[in-house]
């Protein structure tokens, strides 16, 4: 169960570079390929003269063709034309919104008259050139609340990244979680601890001693449908910790969209926006390294949580106050599932 009526992650502009991508977002089969003009377009996967997949067909002049017949679709779903055929009759396949914005495509699974690329909440650290980003893309087996959870209680750490980021006074400190309107906030603060190996690693990066006891924080943001940002950092003890200077510390967004494909399976995306020492790109590429690794040590956990639940979907999860982050999240998800219900509008008037 995912909203459909939200913009979605769908790829990255490089997935698209002279070629169709077929991806399943949200139970939709959908392919994504630059049209006339570089423009981005989205079209159902299903070429209608005999439901081949159009995403192994080609981009010729702006013009989706199928590989199978050589069928050319415009971007509005429409059939254009076909080798010495008749084919403008052809009923038209569904389109859908799609547009690139942030160093990302992103598509609207559901009804298109509501589709506002407005909605797309603002993402200064993908404008402004204060700020550098390296990530990637992980296809992970499980549902897209599961790693909602995972991002909104970040005491894992302690146990599942025990050797980058982990470390146990995570366990010490006790989260706070408050909501404020669509988006759910959890963070916790530490003070006066020695920074994991990750960390000491960025320390390094800023110029700043690594050997010293710093405060640390992490600040959770979900908005819905399904993004996680998380502000982390550290900061040489004593200077305000989350306020301090810059000079004294180290910090990052960490970037997630989580893009359901179906019930059980997800596109995540990936990766870490930095403010400090943006030019340096061999910086940028050993915090993405190291972020790619920590993100894959929660595959193996997500994915064997996944087939637990399903083997024993009778039995109730229990509930802490570290849960509370992802327990928010997951009643924002189901008012927004439950509003794109039919006749949802009818029953909200009665009620």
């Amino acid at each position: 169960m995912f909203p459909k009526n939200a913009w979605y992650v769908a790829c990255t502009p490089d997935e698209i570079e002279g070629k169709p991508l077929g991806r399943q977002i949200c139970g939709e089969k959908m392919v994504f390929y630059r049209a006339a003009e570089g423009r981005v377009a989205a079209l159902e996967d299903f070429c209608p003269h005999r439901g081949a997949p159009l995403s192994l067909g080609f981009v010729e002049d702006g013009r989706l063709i199928c590989g199978y017949h050589g069928l050319a679709m415009g971007c509005e779903g429409r059939t254009e034309a076909m080798p010495g055929q008749r084919v403008r009759g052809f009923p038209a396949i569904r389109s859908f919104p799609a547009v690139e914005r942030y160093g990302f495509i992103w598509v609207w699974p559901g009804d298109a008259e509501q589709a506002d690329p407005a909605l797309i909440h603002h993402l200064e650290w993908a404008e402004s050139p204060d700020w550098a980003y390296g990530g990637g893309l992980y296809h992970i087996g499980c549902d897209y609340r599961l790693m909602i959870d995972n991002l909104m209680d970040l005491t894992h750490e302690t146990y599942v990244h025990a050797s980058s980021i982990g470390q146990k006074e995570i366990d010490e400190a006790a989260p706070s979680t408050r909501v404020d309107g669509e988006e759910v906030i959890t963070e916790r603060h530490m003070e006066g601890v020695m920074a994991p190996p990750f960390w000491r690693m960025a320390l390094r990066g800023n110029g700043l001693a690594d050997d010293v006891a710093v405060d640390r924080w992490q600040i959770c943001r979900f908005t819905p449908p399904s993004h996680v940002l998380i502000e982390v950092g550290v900061a040489h003890a004593g200077h305000g910790g989350y306020h301090a200077p810059a000079q004294h510390k180290a910090s990052s967004i960490v970037v997630d969209f989580i893009t359901p494909e179906s019930e059980t399976s997800i596109w995540y995306f990936w990766g870490m926006a930095r403010n400090f020492n943006p030019g340096d790109q061999a910086l940028t590429d050993t915090i993405r390294e190291g972020q790619g690794k920590i993100f894959a040590e929660d595959l193996e956990m997500l994915e064997q949580q996944q087939q637990n639940l399903l083997r024993h979907p009778q039995r109730n999860l229990l509930k802490l106050n570290i849960d509370a982050g992802g327990v928010q999240a997951r009643r924002i998800l189901e008012r927004r599932i439950e509003a794109e219900r039919p006749g949802a509008s009818a029953r909200i008037a009665s009620a």
